[in-house]
């Protein structure tokens, strides 16, 4: 009774919140848009209200958390199809077959059923999954791996061990955030903003999305390197990488943290500034080689050309929820009448690499504060840019932030949530993109942005 007490607020909005994530588990479906946006709404609010009530009572928020959780784990994700791939590529592997050669529709156009359930994961995936090689590196394929040898001819016993890892990833995304937190002296209560967002638990733990266990061994990675561990600290953003492509954005970024950060005022011409750059490239050597010896089970030379060929999807093919590249395409459309998805996406790949190196050499970075803040930016400029942003793709943006000043991903993991409606369409039945949902997100994002970057500062300024 006395617990009750104390605690009667956030024990109240949890009770709300554990109604509206059984709603979202198990009674929801994806184009039921109004039931979605009122579910999601419902769960940030909550969130918002625990958070500002109990943010120091950091214990009873964490169980909470994971007790979110655990509400999911007997639910098939109903806002994405992509583990039903996760699981197909898994089961391959343990069949004795390369995921990497092989598309799933190869097989079962010839009438082949090289795995258990072949044709309900076939249906499950799409036709987009299913024509396409695989483009998931080989940590994450061991996680596959291990959802077939635990359950390999049932699907929702494979998502429910997927689950379990991005749960048990997620704990160590909280140990180590917490202990990085405590170790740049800023509030411990920050982890909050990611691990009780219900963007996370929704789109990680809901959705099977691996984005949790890269953002995990990021997370260790950059406690490690702050700690002075840099060896051990490049092994384990490989294995990040291995997850996810994503980090090898931030390697430039490094640079200050590794040849500024101890040298004297000329880094490079001193033995000090020697020594940090013979650090620095070992760094990069550790995190190749070992990014390298993972993948080396898969190599052959089609593995190099179908991985590649998957890769370039992603700039030269693929559009989804994107921003100014939706308007680089349209200025495309008024001048040439077509769609310049491939020169645009090409061109938006080096601006994207001449932006992050000019941030690594141009751009204070030289503390772990101001190193996480440029790879913040970084991966905000490559989204702002891209052909295709899907919605849990914000939640690295979201980690990031915590150890920041910035709050503008916190507000699109709210957000981002109408990407979901990006194709409703009045009166249409063709699957083609709502912009105007589209620009509601973006403006929403940027004029975020914007006042985080002028309007408060200079509000600030004026107080002073």
């Amino acid at each position: 009774m006395q617990y009750w007490k104390l605690h009667k607020i956030p024990l109240l909005l949890s009770v709300a919140s554990i109604l509206f994530y059984f709603s979202f588990a198990y009674d929801l479906v994806r184009t039921d848009y109004i039931k979605l946006i009122g579910l999601y709404t419902g769960l940030f609010f909550l969130f918002y209200k625990l958070v500002q009530t109990s943010k120091h009572n950091l214990k009873l928020l964490t169980w909470i958390a994971f007790g979110f959780r655990a509400i999911f784990i007997l639910a098939i994700p109903n806002l994405s199809q992509d583990f039903y791939r996760f699981i197909w590529d898994g089961r391959m592997i343990l069949e004795g077959f390369n995921p990497y050669l092989f598309t799933p529709e190869s097989f079962i156009t010839n009438g082949e059923f090289p795995v258990a359930q072949a044709q309900e994961l076939y249906a499950g995936m799409g036709s987009l999954s299913a024509g396409h090689y695989t483009n998931y590196p080989p940590l994450k394929q061991l996680c596959f791996v291990i959802a077939g040898l635990f359950s390999g001819n049932n699907i929702l016993g494979s998502a429910v061990v997927l689950r379990l890892i991005i749960i048990a990833t997620d704990f160590g995304t909280f140990y180590f955030g917490k202990k990085l937190l405590k170790k740049l002296k800023l509030p411990i209560h920050n982890i909050l903003w990611y691990i009780l967002n219900p963007f996370i638990i929704i789109e990680l733990t809901g959705n099977l999305h691996f984005e949790g266990v890269m953002i995990f061994f990021l997370v260790w990675s950059l406690y490690l390197l702050h700690s002075g561990k840099w060896k051990f600290a490049a092994v384990v953003f490989a294995c990040s990488v291995s997850i996810k492509l994503i980090p090898l954005l931030f390697l430039p970024l490094f640079y200050q943290w590794f040849t500024k950060r101890d040298a004297s005022t000329k880094p490079v011409l001193s033995k000090v500034g020697r020594l940090s750059m013979t650090k620095l490239m070992s760094f990069y050597v550790i995190v190749g080689a070992t990014t390298i010896l993972l993948f080396l089970p898969f190599y052959s030379s089609q593995f190099i050309t179908n991985y590649a060929e998957t890769i370039g999807l992603w700039f030269q093919n693929f559009e989804f929820n994107g921003s100014m590249y939706y308007l680089a395409r349209e200025i495309g459309y008024l001048f040439r009448g077509y769609n310049e998805i491939t020169i645009i996406g090409t061109y938006t790949a080096i601006i994207v690499f001449l932006f992050v190196v000019t941030m690594a050499f141009l751009r204070k970075n030289s503390s772990m504060i101001q190193a996480m803040t440029a790879m913040l930016f970084a991966l905000s400029f490559y989204y702002f840019t891209a052909t295709t942003v899907h919605p849990w793709y914000v939640a690295t943006l979201l980690i990031l932030s915590i150890f920041t000043k910035y709050k503008f991903p916190l507000v699109w993991s709210f957000v981002i949530v109408l990407s979901y409606l990006a194709y409703l369409q009045i009166g249409k039945a063709d699957k083609v993109e709502n912009l105007w949902i589209i620009v509601l997100e973006y403006c929403i994002v940027y004029g975020f942005l914007i006042w985080e970057l002028f309007v408060k500062k200079i509000s600030l300024i004026k107080r002073l």
